[in-house]
């Protein structure tokens, strides 16, 4: 029986289970691992890709002007102020963050759950995660203005001044909290590609492939034991990994809940800065995914199947972030405190009123009154346009958390605004710049999709024979 709303003669659909299909019909192990190496391995690089790589690498170079003028100037140059003293690189470190969550969800916690579908998307979410971890952990260095003076206090080491990091601070928690989750990340990504990485030493055509690839292979053979002990390790890795999906926002979160201030210090905090991190995280992976299938051909790799179940895994985040912004007013008024009611009264009605609405309208209404819609979740076209929307909604939520609470606080005559300056923006775009710029060298020069993780998907696979290597090149 086929799903509703596709043809019944649609190739996509299994015929046994009427679902859509993770990997089109007609693969075999050779194809697959010519499709895939072949992008990398080409040696006339696509046009395009050399335009794309172009315009992100000098929106990149807006972040070293910006950041070189914040060396020079000092934080000043900034629209940092009393009473807001927190401004775009909190927002953005906290909105980078989030992005990262994605893929290591899609790598661990889908893993541990024998989730085939993460297959086709799991390696370029992971990569997704580290560009999106080096874009966040610029901000706390960068935000002191003089790093060179002050970063390494952030470190316990022994010194002849006997000054030591304060740990009941939880700015002090971040630096622990993202440097591991920034090793995990690192180390479960480089773990994956040791197969493929094989591959491509194998069928690189040029001495310089297949040198480089055959050293960071690590003498890769495709053995029995090879593979017992990939498998082993990504398993430990994945649980590794699992707790940092719920650690690292919780963590992060806690620079705003452990503040006694209205608007901040709040429980609701944690669990639904996680689901918001993990909702923000799987729009990026969609915004990144729609491009890449569409200008390599990989719709048979990457199919509708997988934008479906991520927009599904949205409306479900979706869902527990609409719950936290709910229980915020409740909790307001619940309270009794009018501290509480002023402060989420302000945030609604206030001068900068309307970025609540952006953030209501980007993150509520619009994903949670279309996703619920079959045909809509598996159009790719809108799916890239509403991870746009949700990402755009995700970076207003933290701009509301941080700065409609602090322009106006217990002070009156302190009361002020918040206006960023050319900086703050130069310096947000180019994170941007610098984001796409790593993920297209990425996707240049390693294999975007697990080609070994592919493989064992086919029906090919099911009928080999245990003592057969199903994941060797020439398969």
């Amino acid at each position: 029986m086929a799903t509703k709303n596709v043809p019944v003669n649609d190739p996509m659909i299994d015929p046994a289970t009427g679902e859509l299909r993770v990997i089109a019909p007609g693969h075999t192990f050779k194809s697959v691992t010519e499709k895939i190496s072949r992008i990398v391995l080409t040696s006339h690089t696509p046009l395009g890709w050399f335009g794309g790589f172009m315009v992100a690498s000098s929106v990149a170079g807006i972040l070293m002007v910006a950041v070189t003028w914040l060396f020079l100037k000092g934080t000043g140059i900034w629209a940092i102020t009393q009473p807001v003293a927190w401004g775009f690189a909190i927002i953005n470190f906290v909105w980078w963050i989030g992005i990262g969550h994605a893929g290591t969800l899609i790598s661990a916690i889908l893993l541990l759950f024998k989730q085939s579908w993460r297959n086709s998307i799991n390696r370029f979410a992971e990569a997704m995660t580290l560009f999106a971890v080096v874009c966040a952990g610029m901000f706390p260095i960068i935000h002191t203005g003089r790093p060179w003076l002050a970063i390494y206090w952030l470190f316990p080491y022994p010194n002849t001044m006997n000054l030591w990091p304060q740990f009941r601070s939880p700015l002090m928690w971040d630096v622990f909290a993202v440097s591991t989750y920034a090793i995990i990340s690192l180390v479960f990504w480089y773990v994956g590609l040791i197969p493929d990485l094989g591959t491509m030493r194998d069928r690189s055509q040029t001495r310089a492939g297949q040198y480089i690839y055959g050293i960071f292979s690590l003498g890769w053979r495709g053995s029995v034991r090879h593979w017992m002990r990939y498998e082993s390790a990504s398993l430990l890795l994945a649980g590794l990994a699992t707790p940092l999906v719920l650690s690292v926002h919780t963590v992060i979160s806690f620079d705003f809940a452990v503040a006694v201030l209205a608007g901040w210090h709040t429980t609701i905090f944690p669990p639904y800065f996680v689901a918001g991190a993990i909702y923000s995280g799987f729009a990026m992976v969609i915004t990144l995914a729609v491009p890449i299938r569409k200008f390599y051909g990989l719709e048979d790799l990457i199919t509708i199947r997988h934008i479906d179940n991520m927009a599904k895994v949205m409306l479900a985040t979706g869902f527990i972030v609409a719950y936290g912004y709910g229980m915020e007013v409740f909790m307001a008024w619940y309270s009794a405190s009018k501290w509480e009611s002023f402060m989420m009264w302000n945030r609604m009605h206030g001068p900068m009123g309307w970025s609540y609405s952006v953030l209501i309208a980007c993150n509520i209404v619009i994903p949670l009154c279309t996703l619920w819609f079959r045909k809509l979740r598996r159009n790719p076209l809108f799916m890239f346009l509403l991870s746009l929307v949700v990402n755009t909604g995700m970076w207003f939520e933290r701009f509301v958390i941080v700065v409609t609470s602090l322009y106006r606080d217990y002070l009156p005559s302190s009361w002020g605004t918040y206006r960023a300056t050319r900086w703050d923006y130069a310096t947000f775009l180019g994170t941007l710049g610098l984001f796409t710029t790593l993920f297209l060298l990425f996707i240049r020069f390693l294999p975007m999709i697990p080609m070994s993780e592919i493989r064992i998907m086919l029906p090919q696979a099911k009928i080999k024979s245990e003592a057969e290597p199903l994941h060797e090149a020439g398969d």
